[in-house]
């Protein structure tokens, strides 16, 4: 499959290098071409399926960037979090009526945004045994197509059916991004970042 990476940071070389070693046709997108990456647009346009994996704050305009018309028809998997360290501590950027998801999914009607990824480190979305167990991870989305063709890659990472937890429409973004100010705190208790979430239910 041709998949495009929008980002070079550790999340995007992450993704794309898996995905690679999986035998996916990758292009990684940066804002300007150099060290193997092309431009955001033609990393789009490449994809049939496209990973935005820029930082939170420039997600918009990297995807502007990139093209709505080469995001259309196209599953959009936002691993991009809202976070905003300008006040000293973590917070987000967004509110408890708000996500970075719906954000993109609004000013890229066309594109089938699905959030993912955005809960766990870079190492483990694509090695999910790294860490034992039956650990979690969340997709949610407007598309149930393109949830559908997220779920598949994961699969390919690793993660089975059963851990994959939807969670529904991208309004549940807001969830999964406002979780990621406990990881932080999570992270610096635990020692590291190589650690996830199992849920337990009754019966």
């Amino acid at each position: 499959m041709r998949i495009g990476v929008l980002g070079t940071g550790m999340v995007g070389r992450a993704l794309s290098g898996k995905l690679a070693e999986l035998g996916h046709d990758v292009k990684v997108g940066s804002r300007t071409e150099g060290d193997g990456a092309i431009v955001f647009a033609d990393a789009a346009a490449h994809g049939e399926i496209v990973f935005n994996c820029t930082a939170g704050a420039a997600s918009i305009d990297a995807l502007a960037a990139a093209g709505a018309e080469h995001l259309a028809g196209k599953p959009l998997i936002d691993v991009a979090n809202p976070l905003d360290f300008s006040g000293g501590g973590p917070a987000l950027f967004t509110d408890t009526t708000d996500s970075l998801g719906e954000r993109i999914q609004a000013a890229f009607p066309d594109a089938r945004v699905v959030k993912a990824l955005n809960t766990i480190n870079c190492n483990l979305m694509v090695e999910p045994a790294s860490v034992p167990g039956d650990h979690v991870v969340f997709v949610c989305g407007n598309d149930a197509a393109a949830k559908e063709q997220a779920a598949g890659l994961l699969a390919e990472f690793g993660w089975t059916a059963e851990r994959v937890i939807d969670l529904g429409d991208i309004t549940a973004a807001r969830g999964t991004e406002h979780y990621v100010i406990l990881w932080l705190r999570l992270m610096s208790s635990v020692g590291g970042p190589n650690f996830n979430i199992a849920l337990a239910t009754a019966g």
